[in-house]
């Protein structure tokens, strides 16, 4: 799998058939669309229309197998979730991640598991950084 940055947007619904690419592949479409179909009903036409959007943005690639297509990303979920992660913060908090935790910390959206797990991360943080 390649893992380079990806270069375009992807929409929601784009994002939803990679995150079913993402359980497992290769896949043929019709994987795809019977996992996607787990959550709520897909037309056939409507995932395949998506396939070929990803291919174009070049997110997934394909290997023709006789008379059938198998999908494969090329970009890791981590690089993708980083990329997106990045650009939330950037967008919406001028880059400081700060905000952002004080809006779920004032909303009451952060769990004890949650706060345990930022506290561990900083610590991690200021011991590679020191």
């Amino acid at each position: 799998m390649i893992t380079e940055t990806i270069k375009t947007d992807i929409t929601k619904t784009e994002f939803e058939v990679l995150d079913a690419l993402w359980e497992q592949y290769p896949a043929s479409a019709n994987e795809i669309i019977q996992r996607l179909s787990q959550n709520k009903p897909w037309h056939e036409k409507t995932v395949k229309t998506l396939i070929s959007r990803l291919v174009k943005k070049h997110v997934i690639d394909f290997d023709k197998q006789q008379r059938s297509y198998l999908y494969f990303p090329l970009v890791e979920r981590s690089t993708y979730i980083q990329k997106e992660s990045k650009s939330l913060v950037s967008r919406l908090f001028g880059g400081k991640v700060a905000p952002l935790v004080a809006g779920f910390a004032n909303s009451d959206s952060l769990s004890q598991e949650d706060v345990d797990e930022l506290k561990s991360l900083i610590k991690k943080w200021e011991q590679d950084n020191d």
